[in-house]
């Protein structure tokens, strides 16, 4: 990390955040980082927060490809934040005696009829705004697959699958797995309809392809992240694996599994 110096602190802009940050601002200068007030300009981007603040800190920088990105969490250590704000020491300390490696993290494309694509890295969820079910037919690559009629479907990436995929039952998947998952929320399966009932995991050069049935009386919604999209008038969905992959900088003693092993058991 020597030649990356240009850091830029990314944080809920409030006078309470801004004063908990003046120490790590301080603890950087007097570490020879520069700091930068445009996120263009940095080779480090450090999210201050938790694991949405870091979710957040991606999207507002456009998925930045040329950096590492950073998580420092406020309160406890989450799966995207491997540092505390109370001990930047422990930072320090470990580029000092090289404990620190560079993770590749897969991204979701999406592109909604077309349209220039957009990005998630945990996952993207297509759901009714109503109290109605939502009808989509789905393809996986070009094979009808199957048509589905419920509350919405889940799209996660491995790293993404310990999230809102695991509170569906949806399986746990190793992020060195390149991968997409699909889990239902609340399929109506009967003699109309039929669906697999089940998540099922993609390969990464698989391609998912959605498409809305609407009657007219659909309220379509998109969660992408921890942000909601309005597709109300969207007829079709694809989404794959992105070539992109945005590199996060952790801990080596800190692996996926030793995360899930600390959160879950």
């Amino acid at each position: 990390m020597p030649n990356r110096r240009n850091l830029y602190f990314f944080y809920k802009q409030t006078e309470e955040m801004t004063k908990a940050i003046e120490p790590l601002r301080d603890f950087a200068k007097k570490h020879n980082f520069t700091l930068v007030s445009d996120y263009r300009d940095a080779d480090i981007i450090a999210s201050v927060g938790g694991d949405n603040a870091f979710l957040q800190a991606i999207r507002k920088t456009d998925f930045r490809e040329d950096c590492l990105y950073v998580g420092i969490n406020i309160d406890q250590l989450g799966f995207y934040t491997d540092f505390d704000i109370k001990d930047p020491n422990a930072m320090i300390t470990a580029v000092e005696d090289e404990q620190l490696e560079v993770w590749r993290n897969a991204v979701i494309e999406v592109s909604i009829d077309g349209q220039k694509p957009f990005y998630c890295i945990n996952e993207c969820t297509i759901r009714s705004n109503v109290i109605k079910t939502l009808v989509m037919d789905v393809f996986i690559d070009d094979l009808h697959f199957e048509t589905f009629r419920g509350d919405g479907l889940i799209i996660s990436t491995p790293t993404g699958s310990t999230a809102y995929n695991k509170s569906v039952r949806g399986a746990i998947v190793d992020p060195k797995l390149p991968s997409l998952q699909v889990s239902e929320l609340a399929s109506l399966n009967n003699n109309t309809y039929r669906t697999l009932g089940t998540s099922f995991i993609l390969g990464g050069e698989r391609s998912l392809t959605i498409k809305i049935i609407q009657d007219g009386n659909d309220h379509p919604i998109m969660g992408v992240d921890n942000e909601a999209l309005s597709i109300q008038h969207a007829e079709m969905i694809t989404l794959r694996l992105a070539e992109k992959k945005i590199k996060t900088l952790k801990l080596k003693h800190n692996s996926f599994w030793q995360k899930v092993q600390r959160s879950f058991l």
